[in-house]
């Protein structure tokens, strides 16, 4: 199942004003309640999930809870969507936040998870204008494109993710400066 195209629907929804979000918890919830009434049956919706449901060690993981999961009755099929909604500016901080986010699924679909997603909504146009082009932003405004090795941009430079695959940003517009982006993390042997 490509959970993608319902990702694309329920932001088509909130662009054309049928669906109001507000911060990342509200993006949570109303997102569940759109995937409950689209998918089939046989899949279970839940939020805020820890990994450890899944059989997991929660140590092996940068996170140890899934904004949404997505799966199965037997759970061979189980796809994690992330949520990012930073209000507060802090860009290159949200922006590593992120990278963090990706970096997780990774490791999900790495154990067997399906296709999992990252999708980021954004209301202030410093995170994909293109001013201040070196570090981390130059990855969101102007390179549009994740990979690699991308290190803490502030305070003490100690933690660096290493992205196995690259992620294309496709900025799209909701309304005003409003915008988001879909990433879709497969395996490796599927990029």
């Amino acid at each position: 199942m490509d959970l993608k195209v319902h990702i694309d629907e329920f932001m088509t929804e909130v662009s054309n004003d049928n669906i109001e979000i507000y911060n990342e918890f509200s993006i949570q919830f109303e997102l569940a309640i759109f995937l409950r009434a689209n998918l089939s049956k046989e899949y279970k919706i839940q939020l805020e999930r820890n990994i450890g449901y899944f059989g997991l060690d929660k140590g092996n993981f940068l996170k140890k809870e899934m904004d949404i999961v997505v799966f199965n009755s037997d759970t061979k099929e189980r796809h994690c969507i992330e949520i990012k909604y930073p209000i507060n500016g802090q860009y290159p901080e949200q922006m590593f936040s992120i990278c963090k986010d990706i970096k997780f699924l990774e490791e999900l679909v790495d154990v067997g998870f399906s296709h999992s997603y990252c999708l980021v909504v954004v209301n202030d146009p410093l995170f994909y204008i293109s001013k201040g082009e070196k570090g981390i932003y130059r990855l969101f405004r102007k390179e549009k494109l994740l990979k690699g090795k991308i290190q803490k941009p502030t305070g003490k430079k100690d933690i660096t993710y290493h992205l196995k695959n690259e992620y294309k940003i496709e900025w799209k517009e909701i309304r005003g400066n409003e915008k988001y982006f879909i990433t879709t993390v497969k395996r490796s042997c599927e990029q």
